[in-house]
């Protein structure tokens, strides 16, 4: 059992014939199941042709329809990728990955207010994974994005993280410790994006095959506070927490566009604070989330 993708998800990958989108779904092609699990890509002007064996298409609806796919990463340049986020919403698919960074803010704002107006008109809700984020990873079954698939360990562990790097840290701790994962999510440091910290937990509280989660975040915004007052109300498994950003100074963006602190409840103490009264077992050194975790576990 796993999140959001298995060995059974089909996947169309946008932006498949650039730089990036090549390099990376090859990597995703070679790693487990990953030749089953890419079956098309898009581009308009190659429809027809083929790369690494993956049928490209015109359109992410045609890919769709003719594939059966139901997840799309994004691998789109900035000024186009919020619209290519939005023809696979407008395609109905259940899930969109978007690994691009730098997409204008108003650009998001854009797409986020149509894909809830489709939603509240009755239309299909997609979900939206990013921008701005490695993606996800299933060990030993599928990886869709820019991780590396050799650090993940199969098991029943869950990690959820804003920070990319922060991500992998976690995994090769719990895989060095002999600990697998279930799923290994990274939401994105983006301030305007589609799955939250709340939505991964409740995601892995309701996965009979996760027994635990590290949840990592960072200074800026209300998310995580928001996810650990969720926790403490209807998570029935233990997690650890760990905050990146203890000595930011108020005012001063630091690396990711979300991470930006008005010096309130935003801060790396305060929301370390909060965790630690919702039950969390919160750790202020990131080299020890492994270890943390280890001794939760019976």
């Amino acid at each position: 059992m796993s999140i959001y993708v298995n060995r059974n998800t089909r996947v169309i990958t946008q932006g498949i014939t650039g730089k990036t989108g090549q390099f990376h779904t090859e990597k995703c092609i070679e790693y487990a199941g990953g030749k089953n699990c890419f079956v098309a890509g898009v581009n308009p002007k190659k429809a027809g042709e083929k790369i690494f064996g993956v049928p490209i298409f015109a359109s992410v609806q045609d890919a769709a329809r003719q594939t059966g796919a139901t997840v799309s990463v994004v691998y789109v340049p900035p000024a186009g990728a919020a619209a290519a986020i939005w023809e696979a919403v407008q395609a109905d698919l259940d899930l969109v990955i978007c690994i691009t960074e730098g997409i204008p803010i108003r650009d998001m704002l854009e797409v986020r207010n149509r894909m809830k107006a489709k939603e509240a008109a009755g239309g299909k809700k997609t979900l939206l994974l990013g921008p701005n984020c490695p993606g996800i990873i299933t060990p030993d079954e599928i990886k869709i994005g820019i991780m590396p698939g050799h650090i993940h360990k199969k098991g029943r562990v869950g990690v959820v993280s804003r920070s990319g790097t922060l991500t992998y840290e976690a995994v090769a701790q719990l895989t060095e410790l002999g600990i697998g994962q279930s799923s290994a999510v990274g939401i994105g440091g983006d301030p305007v994006n589609g799955l939250k910290h709340i939505d991964v937990m409740q995601a892995f509280n309701a996965d009979p095959d996760t027994d635990a989660v590290i949840m990592i975040g960072e200074i800026g915004g209300p998310d995580e506070a928001d996810a650990a007052r969720w926790c403490k109300a209807h998570m029935k498994k233990p997690v650890v927490g760990f905050i990146a950003g203890v000595t930011a100074p108020p005012g001063k963006r630091m690396g990711h566009a979300g991470a930006l602190i008005s010096g309130g409840a935003d801060t790396a103490e305060a929301k370390l604070a909060i965790m630690e009264e919702c039950g969390f077992k919160v750790t202020r050194n990131p080299s020890e989330m492994g270890k943390l975790l280890k001794t939760l576990l019976k």
